[in-house]
């Protein structure tokens, strides 16, 4: 198949890269990430990917233009929806994308960590591949998280400290915070990230 892979950052995409040529796919990237903050930090993500690139051989259009206007205008008031209206913004458009290339199909690279929204990642994309025609491929990535760890490292490509939003941003300095949401997760039943 030809498949276009969303990627959130090159370290992300070590392990998905490697189950899909490994299946012997055609995979193209798609970088597309108006959440990421501040843009230092954005820049610092391209230039990982461009690395990756680089050093694989991996082909992938990066959307380059700074989105984060669009993205404060859509989750401003509704934190707590911002993940979900989040990968609406990336995994639409990655939907999109994949159609008017003519691709068979498309993933992302957001099926890799395990600190997203694993099963409403899965359901979105399934909307968008319905949406635009285009096969939505899953896979459950996250079954090579040291792996994908361990080969970001062997490449020496940047490692983020989080997310890319804002919100996770706060999130890794504020302790109170930190705190509060493990209270809440382990109160749901869920394990927060630390």
């Amino acid at each position: 198949m030809d498949i276009l892979l969303h990627v959130c950052c090159g370290p992300c995409t070590v392990y998905p890269l490697s189950v899909l040529r490994q299946e012997g796919h055609r995979v193209r990237g798609y970088f597309y990430n108006p959440n990421i903050h501040p843009y230092r930090e954005f820049r610092r993500r391209i230039g990982a990917l461009v690395s990756l690139m680089e050093k694989t051989g991996f082909r992938a259009e990066i959307d380059r233009e700074y989105g984060l206007t669009e993205y404060m205008r859509k989750v401003v008031f509704n934190e707590e929806r911002r993940c979900a209206i989040c990968y609406d913004l990336r995994l639409e458009a990655a939907a999109r994308r994949a159609a008017e290339q003519g691709a068979d199909g498309f993933t992302t690279t957001l099926l890799y960590s395990k600190y997203q929204k694993h099963a409403l990642i899965r359901e979105k994309c399934q909307r968008y591949a319905q949406q635009y025609g285009v096969k939505f491929v899953y896979r459950d990535f996250r079954t090579g998280w040291q792996e994908g760890i361990d080969g970001a490292i062997a490449l020496d490509l940047y490692r983020q400290p989080y997310c890319g939003c804002i919100y996770s941003e706060q999130e890794r300095y504020d302790k109170k915070l930190r705190k509060r949401l493990r209270r809440e997760a382990a109160e749901k039943g869920v394990q927060a990230i630390s």
